[in-house]
């Protein structure tokens, strides 16, 4: 199961929110670039990265701050938060980010993300879907759609998606645990690599994902206050293939 340590940009800081609330924000750093460079050092392969700005407002708004990681690290990036356009994600990989990640776009214009995968490849475009009892939340988490997580899912596969990364907003930044159930349900249904966000708060709540098939996951408010120690996470579940058996 692979790991995505995440670093979420408010105002050019590394933060936190809870359950996506932008008046409920903890900064860690001052300097994203720094914790990007930490995360890497303890051997992280991927980064999860979210313009949380850029979500609201939707469009780019810590390009320079994410352009100064991009040049620290020398690792792989997904990048999410304001990405709505061809546009927005081919400005994204110029920058040097590994995979686009489209949220707000995939339940708006759907026949967008399958041009994006047709341009770009499968390999360079993820596909956000953040839901709240089931249903999934667009404009920086603001709003609610009529969409559902797995209706929005199934209609990705049929465009060419191979990634999703499912997010149950209740749970995020909560480290109250994941939504284990809904993510596996969404990776047997559709057979998409599912990274499972929101919620992940210890090593057993990792290992009941890589149990339940999860394709990865992503932390975050755990390896800031220290619950989870990266190393040692990334050498139990990204090296032992053995761990889950």
């Amino acid at each position: 199961m692979r790991l995505y340590p995440a670093i979420d940009i408010k105002e050019g800081r590394c933060v936190r929110l809870r359950q996506g609330h932008f008046g409920q924000v903890q900064v860690y750093s001052d300097s994203p670039a720094k914790t990007a460079l930490t995360w890497e050092a303890k051997g992280a392969s991927w980064l999860h990265l979210v313009d949380l700005d850029g979500a609201l407002r939707g469009r780019s708004v810590n390009a320079g701050c994410l352009r100064d990681i991009l040049k620290a690290v020398h690792i792989r990036t997904e990048l999410g938060g304001g990405i709505r356009s061809l546009k927005d994600i081919e400005e994204a990989l110029n920058l040097g980010v590994t995979r686009a990640i489209i949220g707000t776009a995939a339940v708006e214009h759907p026949e967008m993300v399958g041009e994006a995968v047709r341009l770009f490849g499968s390999g360079h475009i993820a596909v956000g879907i953040d839901a709240r009892d089931g249903m999934v939340a667009t404009q920086g988490w603001e709003q609610t759609s009529r969409v559902s997580a797995m209706d929005l899912a199934l209609r990705m596969k049929e465009l060419g998606v191979s990634t999703v990364i499912y997010t149950d907003i209740s749970r995020d930044g909560m480290l109250t645990g994941p939504n284990v159930e809904a993510t596996r349900a969404l990776s047997e249904a559709t057979g998409l690599q599912v990274v499972a966000s929101g919620g992940v708060s210890s090593m057993e709540d990792l290992f009941r994902l890589s149990q339940a098939g999860i394709h990865g996951a992503i932390i975050g408010k755990a390896l800031y206050e220290n619950r989870i120690d990266l190393s040692e996470a990334l050498q139990t579940f990204e090296k032992n293939p053995k761990q889950n058996q």
